[in-house]
């Protein structure tokens, strides 16, 4: 196994004795994302974006912009992973620096996010683990995720993978005209 892929098989869920999309048990590799990925993308994040608070914004993003947000990633020299399978794209991570001033080149905020009816089997996991391993390849020293506090699964989902909140930040941020809650945390790559 490469340390650009990993892969194992999940078995996704059923609803009412159907196969919920995607529709069969697959093998699922984590790679590098391809701009004929990003539709798939598109469609995960403005899933996202429409039924939760994990990403504070109100506005639909198109496979234009996510092009320029690709583009911009890789000129970075920043990984942008899909978990994929037979069916399609499961879900993607991602990293990017967690502020602009040189002295924290060695910290990086991550974000993942997974198709609705994949969510539970594991998929955030892998990319996580993939996601980790990319940014050790090339010195982090940190990973930072940002969650909306009232995300109590994504809380609970990095404190499985040994991340520690080191921060509540009220009213920090809107989303749909209302404050919401900001919680830091974080993990150490190299201690």
């Amino acid at each position: 196994m490469s340390p650009r892929s990993n892969s194992s098989t999940v078995s996704l869920p059923r609803s009412n004795g159907k196969q919920a999309a995607p529709q069969v048990t697959d093998e699922v590799v984590v790679r590098e994302a391809e701009p004929d990925d990003l539709p798939e993308i598109v469609a995960i994040y403005n899933e996202v974006l429409a039924t939760t608070s994990a990403i504070w914004s109100e506005q639909p993003t198109s496979v234009a912009e996510r092009e320029v947000w690709l583009t911009g990633k890789r000129a970075g020299n920043y990984p942008v992973l899909v978990a994929s399978a037979p069916s399609g794209v499961l879900g993607f991570a991602t990293c990017g620096p967690f502020r602009a001033w040189p002295g924290y080149a060695g910290t990086v905020e991550h974000s993942i996010h997974i198709r609705t009816a994949a969510r539970g089997h594991g998929i955030g996991a892998m990319l996580l683990s993939s996601l980790e391993d990319r940014a050790r390849s090339f010195g982090t020293h940190v990973m930072v995720a940002g969650i909306d506090a009232t995300n109590e699964g994504s809380i609970r989902f990095h404190r499985r993978a040994g991340f520690v909140e080191v921060a509540r930040m009220p009213e920090v941020g809107q989303l749909r005209g209302t404050w919401r809650d900001l919680v830091l945390m974080q993990k150490i790559l190299d201690p």
